[in-house]
């Protein structure tokens, strides 16, 4: 599954690779521990440009890691679109975020030694590999690496915090506005239009990780689209208005299928 030759300082155990799901391909890029720190934005003064990390390739569909499994190996995205989920008691899937790229994830497993989520791809993705012991090691040798590293780490949690607090405040429809804007926010961060994009996840997936269902996260685009704060068509979304998305609450009940005005944050 690993190429045969690699540089040598590059970090790749023989457990990691057993544990990689079945199916992936091996891509034939490696990534400079400076490439990795510029690719999640964070600020190092100096950095090992000898040290290489790889990449993976996956599917939309499989797996990177699944619950349960030995963690030791933290990911960041190179290109492409994915999910974390979580299970329920009833075996219900729980979207617990959409990593793009520049995201790290693999977090959830530091503290117990295994990953407590999951993580699947929703397009084909590349994925970068970074041993966590390898990390541990170069930050023993560079403080500077090791701060911006776990200053990564600290801002997807916060992203997390900000979302599931959102999510808990705020009602249907103010919900999926934030949602779009975030998304839209996060987009223009990797060098991507703000304005229009595709959804990568389906709507499905959109209500679980809002906490919705899919009738309400359908219902809630198709008014957004009929008041032309944004424009739907399958997965491709326009935001016309992201000035109202963001301090948008709720919209009033519809007579006749006709909506009445935005009601907006105080």
């Amino acid at each position: 599954m690993f190429a045969t030759q690699t540089p040598s300082n590059q970090f790749v155990s023989s457990h990691t690779a057993q544990a990689l799901p079945n199916g992936t391909r091996q891509t034939k890029l490696w990534s400079s521990l400076e490439e990795v720190c510029q690719l999640m934005q964070v600020p190092v003064s100096q950095a090992d440009d000898t040290i290489r990390f790889q990449h993976m390739q996956f599917r939309a569909g499989q797996r990177i890691y699944t619950i349960g499994q030995p963690f030791d190996m933290l990911y960041v995205v190179y290109s492409g679109f994915l999910k974390t989920v979580a299970i329920d008691e009833s075996g219900n899937e729980l979207v617990l975020g959409f990593p793009m790229k520049g995201d790290m994830f693999g977090i959830d497993g530091i503290h117990g030694k295994a990953y407590t989520s999951e993580v699947v791809a929703l397009s084909t993705c590349d994925v970068i590999l970074i041993p966590f012991k390898t990390l541990l090691t170069i930050g023993k040798a560079s403080p500077d690496v090791e701060q911006a590293m776990w200053g990564a780490m600290g801002r997807e949690l916060i992203r997390e915090q900000r979302m599931i607090s959102s999510i808990g405040s705020l009602g249907a429809e103010a919900r999926v506005a934030r949602f779009l804007i975030s998304l839209s926010e996060r987009f223009a961060e990797i060098g991507f239009s703000s304005k229009q994009f595709n959804l990568r996840m389906t709507r499905q997936e959109i209500g679980s990780y809002l906490g919705l269902t899919l009738e309400t996260v359908s219902r809630t685009l198709s008014a957004f689209n009929a008041l032309g704060l944004i424009s739907v068509e399958q997965k491709t979304v326009t935001i016309h208005e992201p000035d109202t998305l963001k301090t948008l609450r709720r919209l009033p009940p519809s007579k006749n299928g006709v909506r009445g005005t935005v009601k907006l944050a105080a």
